[in-house]
């Protein structure tokens, strides 16, 4: 019932699993570290707490609305945007596809009033709830974004620049690998769905393995295996009374492991094709599974549990009416006497118009994941985002950024309680119709503690104006993977990472020699970085490229200099390289051209070692002392004249027409 969404991820898959394929796919087919609790800063978003969510379905307020009116109309713009402000900090669900608009207002209110950061969270909301034509809006709120927005490089690209790293002994991006969970837990037909216990280290998931009935009937059931070191025990079903003639899937424990959640569905005792259950482990055995009720479940498909951190709350994805979209994301509390509140919606912030599902709240900190179709930076069909907690409130969803998400779908995604793995259903090109569970490593932007904000800048040393490139940020201390990003317009750049890590940080681009920087990262860090571009039409002549007299021997004092040509070569393997020689005009001639092209053919050869390049990507030759600089009349004129002249050339397709014959040989 899958469907192939990308040859990396086919699907991840979250803590409270995936649930019962037939019923968890409905809404789809409609349209870190352990120890001590650590208190995350994030910064706060700029939209009010819409109290009025899980109170009414739609405010009106006729009075106030006349209020608003009058006060445009006298272009009163301080008193409209407080008035409408205030109106729309009581919106009920509807009142966000209905009232759009006021929304959209509202945003251009504070954009008047040069509040850009309100004024993005009012266009963020219209554009997420909108149910008409916003292409205005969205115009609007992009040239408010464009400074701020996030331009992550296409994973192949990303890929190529690791593969090039790998040729030259410096700091390179690490490159994640997937790993197949192994045969003990994987079968021949789909395994998904998996919740990872820390404690315990076990591993519950949903198969597709059994059938039952005369007519083979697939039989979705959980199963249960046990980490044992670096593999895996063979997996088990779960006993009765889990299993039963029914569906099961989407589980979840509680940290003791004593007390299940997962859904069930169509039974004879489910209100909805799928409701929530809970079973307790008592007397080494299962108990059997009680619903949550109508206060949580409904008549509709309630499934995908998750529990909060302090297990006091039970997020869940449900498709019940009088929610903001085709699937949101729901939560309950626990009241004193044990029992589960009425569900209530998590609000405009989390949900959109379009479908959210597979909550996963992480275990140590106030982090929620989620998949979505509806939040604006979106790679594909469903994304997996993060949401911090602070203060009370959900702050704006942060895409978890193109090492995860591809052109497809993410609809489940759970990591360890150490923010090591994540854990997920991918199929192999070979078997489409498989699915198997794979570990992944954690890259950066899904890290709960990636919240320190690094910014930087590049501009030109000479002309102080912006400079365009990729830029790598290199995990030293833990290894995780980070998403490169292009430089945006105006020269700037930024990154969320973990707080107390070293960094190495990496810009490219065929404008300019790579930048290479190392950084402590210790609180949020602003960064201007100066460079010098390239000129392909001249030759680069560098001071410390001096030979000892009458020898081509490649001395330790080059070897700064040449490095950073080889870094350029590795990093942009289609560009060339010629290396002329040139001597001063003492001595024998024919000695001289001997000794410009053996020097000349020393760089080549140091570059191509040490960049483990194709030998036809550099030329050398040695032109003696046939051209000089200027004429010899001084010493210092016979030293400018002792050179090594370096020309970069770029591959055809980069060429201008006036480039394309500069550079040539003379």
């Amino acid at each position: 019932m899958f469907r192939l969404i990308r040859p990396l991820f086919l699907l991840l898959v979250g803590l409270c699993f995936a649930g019962v394929l037939a019923a968890q796919n409905k809404p789809y087919r409609q349209r870190a570290l352990s120890g001590k609790v650590r208190q995350l800063r994030v910064r706060p978003d700029a939209t009010p707490d819409f109290i009025n969510i899980n109170r009414v379905a739609y405010f009106q307020d006729k009075k106030a609305l006349r209020e608003i009116a009058r006060a445009e109309k006298r272009k009163s713009w301080t008193p409209a945007r407080n008035l409408l402000e205030q109106y729309v900090a009581n919106f009920g669900i509807q009142n966000f596809s209905k009232d759009n608009m006021m929304l959209w207002r509202l945003g251009q209110l504070f954009e008047r009033a040069g509040n850009e950061e309100k004024a993005k969270a009012y266009y963020r909301l219209a554009l997420k709830h909108h149910r008409q034509d916003v292409s205005k809006i969205q115009l609007y709120y992009d040239s408010l974004e464009q400074k701020d927005a996030d331009l992550y490089v296409p994973l192949k690209t990303y890929y190529e620049i690791v593969e090039y790293r790998k040729n030259i002994a410096t700091f390179r991006p690490p490159k994640g690998v997937y790993t197949n969970m192994g045969q003990g837990i994987n079968s021949q037909v789909e395994d998904y769905g998996p919740s990872y216990h820390d404690d315990s280290e076990q591993l519950i998931f949903s198969s597709k393995r059994k059938t039952r009935g005369l007519h083979n009937i697939v039989d979705e059931e959980l199963y249960m295996a046990k980490r044992q070191g670096e593999s895996w025990s063979d997996a088990e079903a779960l006993p009765k009374p889990i299993s039963s003639p029914y569906n099961e899937g989407s589980a979840c424990l509680t940290k003791d492991g004593t007390t299940m959640y997962f859904s069930r569905c169509e039974c004879p005792t489910c209100h909805g094709n799928c409701d929530l259950f809970v079973s307790q482990f008592k007397n080494g055995q299962w108990t059997v599974p009680q619903s949550l009720g109508m206060q949580v479940n409904s008549n509709a498909w309630d499934s995908q549990p998750t529990l909060s951190r302090t297990e006091d709350t039970l997020y869940f994805a449900s498709d019940r009416l009088g929610g903001f979209g085709m699937s949101d994301i729901w939560f309950t509390h626990k009241l004193k006497n044990g029992q589960w509140a009425k569900a209530q919606n998590m609000g405009p912030i989390i949900n959109t118009r379009e479908s959210e599902v597979s909550p996963f709240y992480h275990p140590l900190y106030n982090v929620l994941y989620f998949s979505s179709r509806g939040q604006l930076l979106n790679f594909g069909d469903f994304d997996i985002y993060k949401a911090y907690r602070t203060k009370g409130r959900w702050q704006e969803p942060i895409n978890i950024g193109p090492l995860v998400n591809g052109k497809g779908s993410e609809y489940y995604f759970t990591i360890d309680g150490e923010s090591k793995n994540l854990y997920y259903a991918r199929s192999e090109e070979k078997k489409m119709k498989n699915l198997d569970l794979y570990s992944f490593p954690l890259p950066m932007e899904a890290q709960p503690l990636a919240t320190t904000r690094f910014e930087g800048t590049l501009v030109d040393s000479v002309t102080q104006k912006p400079l365009s490139g990729i830029v790598s940020i290199i995990d030293v201390d833990n290894g995780i993977e980070v998403a490169s990003k292009y430089i945006r317009p105006d020269g700037s750049f930024d990154f969320d990472l973990i707080d107390g890590s070293k960094y190495v940080m990496l810009i490219q681009s065929p404008e300019y020699f790579t930048v290479e920087k190392q950084f402590s990262l210790k609180q949020d860090t602003v960064m201007k970085l100066m460079t010098t571009s390239i000129d392909y039409n001249i030759p680069l002549i560098f001071r410390n490229i001096e030979f000892d007299q009458g020898k081509s021997n490649i001395l330790p004092s080059m070897h700064v200099t040449l490095d950073r040509i080889v870094v350029f070569m590795v990093d942009h393997p289609n560009h060339r390289l010629r290396i002329s020689g040139h001597t001063d005009a003492k001595g024998d001639p024919d000695v001289n051209e001997k000794l410009s092209q053996d020097r000349a053919d020393a760089i080549r050869r140091y570059i191509e070692t040490k960049g483990k390049l194709k030998p036809n990507r550099i030329e050398s030759r040695g032109y003696g002392s046939t051209e000089p600089l200027k004429e010899e009349v001084t010493e210092e004129d016979m030293r400018i004249n002792r050179r090594v002249e370096f020309r970069l050339i770029k591959p055809e397709s980069e060429q201008k027409p006036a480039d394309k014959d500069a550079g040539g040989w003379n």
